[in-house]
């Protein structure tokens, strides 16, 4: 994936390589389709996984990413189980989001089973905050922080600094909370290639023994995985789709153009 800075006009945040396509991997197909740029940031490298290396699942999120149509794609070096928001991590995600320039940030939901992924979703929220602050001086390189004007020293070498930038949007994807969500996108059409990025990690989804107890057995993934997407989809009228929240009151202009029959 690109490490080059550029406008991303859709940028999911995650605790660890594949909860994006879980939670949030069709979106991300359908903002693709539409010719919009898309992004990934993973927190994580993976390596406290009961199942897989860091370097799976590494090459099992390119492939994933590919399979999504995502334009660019980084995990971070925040140690796995133990995601923390701290000022230092929520400054290497701010550099992150000055870097993309998302216009819309999707995290995961702020409460939740896993520590990681509610903290994720805080860290992120804060990360987007201070991104926007004028005169927090921030580099490409997360460790090379330096109050100053224009630049960053960082031994012989001085970096440019990264432009403030704030998304307009941040939105929450709910799939692991049981929460009702604010509004849904039909995915219909992206489910089977939202599937087979899921299934591209192998080491996660695959019937082994390491950790039986704790993941489905592969045939039970599809029946989950669709269950899922029908339910929401179910809600708003469609076959397929995946559930988000924002905190924000929604804005209607028509009446006669609001989605979604009451009766």
């Amino acid at each position: 994936m690109s490490s080059t800075p550029f406008d991303i006009d859709v940028l999911a945040i995650a605790a660890h390589r594949d909860d994006v396509e879980q939670t949030c991997g069709g979106t991300l197909l359908k903002a693709a389709q539409r010719g919009q740029r898309t992004g990934i940031l993973d927190l994580t490298q993976g390596e406290m996984g009961t199942r897989g290396t860091a370097e799976d699942r590494a090459r099992e999120a390119a492939d994933a990413a590919r399979i999504l149509g995502v334009g660019w794609r980084r995990a971070l070096e925040i140690p796995d189980g133990r995601v923390e928001n701290t000022w230092e991590n929520r400054l290497k995600v701010a550099s992150v989001i000055r870097e993309t320039r998302p216009r819309v940030v999707i995290l995961p939901y702020w409460k939740g089973r896993h520590p990681d992924h509610y903290t994720c979703s805080v860290l992120g929220y804060e990360a987007c905050f201070l991104a926007g602050l004028a005169k927090l001086a921030l580099s490409s390189q997360p460790s090379a922080i330096r109050q100053s004007n224009s630049s960053v020293e960082t031994g012989s070498e001085k970096q440019e600094l990264l432009a403030p930038h704030r998304p307009f949007k941040i939105i929450y994807a709910t799939l692991y909370y049981d929460v009702r969500p604010t509004f849904v996108v039909d995915i219909t059409r992206q489910f089977e290639q939202k599937f087979a990025s899921i299934v591209a990690y192998k080491s996660q989804f695959s019937d082994q023994e390491a950790g039986k107890d704790l993941f489905p057995a592969h045939d039970e993934i599809r029946a989950r995985v669709d269950a899922m997407a029908r339910h929401y989809g179910m809600l708003s009228g469609v076959t397929y789709a995946e559930p988000f929240l924002q905190k924000e009151v929604g804005l209607v202009e028509d009446l006669l153009a609001i989605p979604v029959k009451s009766i």
